[in-house]
């Protein structure tokens, strides 16, 4: 179950990230007119109307909620996991005592060179 959240929150992150993107990128900028505050057009300021936020902006504000939200549901859910064994050695199990196998020495028509390594 956390796999599939992580996975959904994370879609519907990456989502409304690049909305986010989208629209500042197609919204118009305040700087955009400071021309026409010097005799080139008409402009209600200096840096443009400062009217009431139109649905561009109001949705990039919605947007950039839900991405923050996104990003602490993120943090919340990675920080989420099992403890990590503190040995390597844990879980491990050790074989029984009784199955040792002996070591079986080299045939006597060997050609092998292993019995005049010192030991």
């Amino acid at each position: 179950m956390g796999d599939y959240l992580f996975s959904l929150v994370l879609t519907v992150h990456v989502l409304v990230g690049l909305g986010v993107i989208g629209l500042v990128l197609v919204q118009h900028g305040k700087g955009a007119d400071m021309g026409a505050a010097f005799g080139s057009g008409a402009s209600g300021s200096l840096f443009g109307s400062s009217g009431s936020a139109n649905f561009l902006s109001r949705t990039t504000a919605v947007l950039a909620t839900v991405f923050f939200i996104t990003s602490l549901g993120l943090s919340y859910l990675a920080s989420d996991k099992p403890a990590a064994p503190s040995s390597v050695m844990e879980g491990v199990q050790s074989a029984p005592a009784g199955d040792v196998v002996p070591a079986v020495p080299a045939a006597a028509g060997d050609d092998s060179r292993a019995q005049s390594i010192p030991k």
